[in-house]
């Protein structure tokens, strides 16, 4: 599952995640601490702020040339560019200042943090175990009408893959990032794969927009979102040259969102198409 929607939002499987940890955290640490009528879900609120800012700026740091043209880029967080390891450093930070200035808060904090911790790791055990890795292999539909599939499109090279449709906005707002990557990442197949609309509909969009896309698919039944597990649009998915997903990302990517998933995923070819 990579998404799910709840009401008009929709959250990635990582922040279903962590809302379950941190309810689960903040729940055991209530319970150790009510003698003491110590809580800690000030402190958990504390390490979610400070996590999220130190690996917000630590993204920005590692990828500060892509923000240089659009410095006001840098706050905009809905390009999902965060550093983890960065962030829970902070967290822990946070949580070792709390504990040593407040000795009453010590037990209840480990054993929540011990408990969160626990409950993150056998989700994300659960969830990897019904993902779908392999690259997906329904029926698609060229511009043209050709019938054709992922795999055929693959030849061997890493693939990324994003779900769109012309009425969504922050998929509009991403396009031309992900044309510019098209034409300079020669190494990897870029595709990019119509969801719920006909031929006529796609056409238009990228007409009036005028983005010279390659390998735009149309899949008017949707199929493909229902297979990776995402009911949310823009979708990006990440394979490597083997077929299997290494990342996705869901909402709207900036160029240096996307640069940072693209990295992994360079061969020779690709990193010298960049020069």
């Amino acid at each position: 599952m990579l998404s799910m929607n709840v009401g008009p939002f929709a959250l990635s499987g990582t922040v279903l995640l962590l809302l379950a940890a941190g309810l689960v955290a903040a729940g055991v640490g209530h319970l150790v601490g009510r003698r003491q009528q110590t809580g800690i879900v000030n402190t958990l609120s504390d390490m979610l702020i400070a996590g999220a800012i130190v690996a917000r700026i630590a993204f920005v740091a590692l990828w500060f040339d892509a923000y240089r043209s659009s410095p006001w880029s840098m706050l905009d967080i809905r390009d999902g560019g965060f550093t983890p390891w960065a962030g829970v450093a902070a967290a822990l930070l946070v949580a070792i200042w709390r504990g040593w200035r407040q000795p009453a808060l010590r037990k209840p904090l480990l054993l929540g943090l011990t408990a969160g911790a626990l409950v993150w790791g056998a989700l994300f055990g659960a969830l990897r175990t019904t993902e779908r890795p392999a690259l997906p292999r329904l029926a698609l539909t060229t511009l043209a009408g050709a019938p054709t599939s992922l795999a055929a499109l693959a030849d061997g090279k890493p693939m990324v893959v994003n779900l769109w449709a012309s009425w969504c906005p922050p998929c509009r707002r991403e396009m031309p990032v992900l044309a510019a990557a098209q034409q300079r990442e020669t190494g990897v197949r870029f595709v990019f794969v119509n969801q719920g609309e006909d031929r006529a509909a796609a056409q238009r969009y990228l007409s009036a927009g005028q983005l010279n896309l390659a390998n735009v698919l149309l899949d008017p039944g949707a199929a493909l979102g229902r297979e990776v597990g995402s009911g949310a649009l823009p979708t990006t998915l990440f394979y490597d040259a083997n077929g299997r997903l290494v990342d996705n990302h869901l909402g709207e990517l900036s160029a240096a969102s996307l640069a940072s998933k693209l990295d992994p995923l360079r061969t020779p070819a690709g990193a010298s198409g960049r020069d």
